[in-house]
């Protein structure tokens, strides 16, 4: 269920129209209209988005009167948040063995160019 739930997630996240409306629901929630105002596509094309987000549970629509709001939720990227966060932490691990790798071979170098170097000659 996870894996179904994250592949949701980051297929939803995919597309920058999306992340840019689930960045202005983070302020707060907002209309389909508010939405669609700062881009240049309709009405319907917006719904369709928030459609994809709403399948993927990152968004809910609720209904205030003739206004249904739009407003975002956490859940499913803090999963995504979560599983991300667990690779993060080994990627870390290997830079830095990575890291402690490349100064013992420069420190290596550094002895064997010193070993050739004759007395009095500097490189």
């Amino acid at each position: 269920m996870l894996s179904t739930q994250l592949d949701a997630t980051f297929s939803a996240l995919a597309d920058p129209t999306r992340r840019a409306i689930l960045a202005r629901l983070a302020l707060g929630e907002a209309s389909v209209m508010e939405l669609a105002a700062p881009f240049a596509m309709s009405q319907p094309a917006i719904s369709k988005h928030l459609k994809v987000l709403e399948k993927a549970g990152l968004v809910s629509r609720g209904r205030d009167a003739q206004r249904r709001p739009v407003k975002a939720l956490a859940e499913p990227l803090a999963e995504a948040t979560k599983w991300m966060e667990t690779y993060r932490e080994t990627l870390e691990m290997n830079f830095s063995r990575l890291d402690d790798l490349l100064e013992e071979l420069k420190a290596e170098d550094a002895a064997k160019t010193a070993r050739k170097t004759p007395k009095g000659e500097t490189q």
